[in-house]
C-alpha cells in the first residue's frame, strides 16, 4: 500500500513537471490519458473539458479514471427514484449527475471507467465495447464475455460487468462505460435501491441487472492489470505507442477553465435541480399516543423545488393557521432535508408554547423530512 502511494506521488510529480499542454499537441492519431484523481466531480469535468476543447478530427482519446465511492445518475434521471439518498448521506457517498444519458451506476475504486472520445462521425460504441472484450480475452482467453445488443458487457451470459452511456455533440462525441473489477457489491445494491413510495416521474429509469466482479471470476484480474490491457489494445487498434499519460484534473494550466466546470457539477442546482418534474403521493403512517395516524401528502416538484403541496391532517390535529403556514412555507422550497429542517425549526419558534402541540409538530416534520 505504501509502495503504491509512493508510485502515485511520483507519477503526479512527473505530470506536474511536464511542460503544460505539450502532450495534447505532440501525440498524433490517438492519446491515452489517466486521471490521478479519484474525485467524481473532477473526472466528470475532464470529460466535459475534452469534449468542449479538443480537436477530435486530429486526435482520438481514451480517458481512464476511477472514483472514490459515488453514485452517478444520468442526465435525465431522478435521484430520488434511482437511489437511497439518506443512505448516501449516512455513508458519505457522493452523488453526481453526468451530462450523458443512460442509467445510474455506483462507483468505487473497484470500478474502472473508460471514456472514448471521437468526432460524431466516428462515434461507434459497439466497436469500443468489442475492444474491451478483446482486451479481456487477451488477458484470459477462457473468460466468457460478450457485448449485448443493449451495449452491455455480460460475463457468463448473465452477469453485467459493464454499462454504457454517451453524449453526442454537434461535432464531437464521447462514449463512456464502466467495468466491474472488484467493487463493493453490498454497498452497490444497497445504495441503488430507492425507498421512495408513490413517486411518479417521466425521468429515464434504470434497468436493474445482476452484476458480478471480474475479480470473483479470476482473483488475478486487478484494476491495474485491466487498465493496462485495455490501454494496450487501444494502442494496437489506433497504431500508437502504448503509453498512458497521467493528468491532474485540478491543473488549470493543463486544463484552462476546469475548476469552474468542476464547481458547476457539484452544485445543488445541477445535481438535484436538473431533475425532470415529478410528483409524490404517499401516506405517512405516524405512531402517536398508541394509535396510527394516516397523513396523506401530495407534492409536485419541479427543478428540485416544491411547486405545489397538500398535507391532509386529521381535524384539529394542528391549528389551521400553523397548518396553512407550513404548506405555504414548503411551496417554493427545495425538496431537500437540510432546507426543510431549517424551515420547520423557524416555524416552531412562532408556535404556541404548548408541549403537546410541539410534540405533534415535531412528529409531522420528522416524517416530512424523511420523504426527502
Amino acid at each position: 500500500m505504501v509502495l503504491q502511494s509512493l508510485k502515485n506521488c511520483l507519477w503526479l510529480s512527473c505530470v506536474l513537471r511536464t511542460p503544460k499542454a505539450c502532450f495534447w499537441s505532440t501525440a498524433s492519431g490517438g492519446l491515452i490519458i489517466q486521471s490521478v484523481s479519484n474525485d467524481v466531480y473532477q473526472n466528470l469535468a475532464v470529460e466535459d473539458w475534452i469534449h468542449d476543447h479538443m480537436d477530435l478530427e486530429k486526435q482520438q482519446i481514451l480517458f481512464l479514471w476511477r472514483n472514490s465511492p459515488a453514485v452517478v445518475v444520468g442526465r435525465h434521471q431522478n435521484p430520488w427514484q434511482e437511489c437511497n439518498l439518506r443512505l448516501l448521506r449516512q455513508k458519505n457517498i457522493k452523488l453526481a449527475r453526468r451530462r450523458s444519458g443512460g442509467g445510474t451506476v455506483y462507483h468505487d475504486l473497484g470500478n474502472i471507467n473508460l471514456t472514448f472520445f471521437t468526432t460524431r462521425k466516428k462515434y461507434e460504441r459497439m466497436g469500443n465495447l468489442k475492444l474491451v472484450v478483446k482486451a479481456l480475452k487477451a488477458l484470459r482467453p477462457q473468460l466468457d464475455v460478450h457485448v449485448t445488443d443493449r451495449y452491455d458487457i455480460l460475463l457468463n451470459k448473465q452477469y453485467k460487468i459493464s454499462g454504457t452511456a454517451a453524449k453526442l455533440g454537434r461535432t464531437s462525441a464521447y462514449h463512456h462505460c464502466t467495468l466491474l473489477c472488484n467493487a463493493d457489491k453490498f454497498v452497490l445494491s444497497s445504495v441503488l435501491k430507492s425507498p421512495y413510495k408513490g413517486l411518479k416521474s417521466n425521468a429515464t429509469p434504470s434497468v436493474p441487472a445482476s452484476v458480478k466482479n471480474l475479480f470473483e471470476e479470476d482473483a488475478s484480474l486487478t484494476s491495474e492489470i485491466l487498465l493496462d490491457a485495455i490501454a494496450k489494445e487501444y494502442a494496437v487498434q489506433h497504431q500508437i505507442d502504448h503509453h498512458i499519460t497521467l493528468i491532474n484534473p485540478a491543473d488549470e494550466t493543463l486544463l484552462p477553465g476546469i475548476s469552474s466546470k468542476t464547481k458547476e457539477l457539484q452544485t445543488w442546482e445541477w445535481v438535484y435541480g436538473k431533475t425532470p418534474k415529478f410528483s409524490i403521493s404517499t401516506c405517512l403512517n405516524m405512531a402517536y399516543k398508541g394509535s396510527i395516524l394516516d397523513i396523506k401528502v401530495n407534492m409536485d416538484v419541479k427543478h428540485g423545488r416544491i411547486e405545489a403541496c397538500n398535507i391532509d391532517l386529521p381535524e384539529q390535529w394542528l391549528p389551521s393557521g400553523l397548518h396553512s403556514e407550513l404548506v405555504r412555507s414548503l411551496t417554493g422550497s427545495k425538496f431537500c432535508p437540510n432546507e426543510i429542517t431549517t424551515l420547520v425549526t423557524t416555524l416552531l419558534k412562532v408556535c404556541p408554547q404548548d408541549d403537546e402541540l410541539h410534540s405533534r409538530w415535531s412528529l409531522l416534520c420528522e416524517n416530512m423530512i424523511r420523504l426527502m
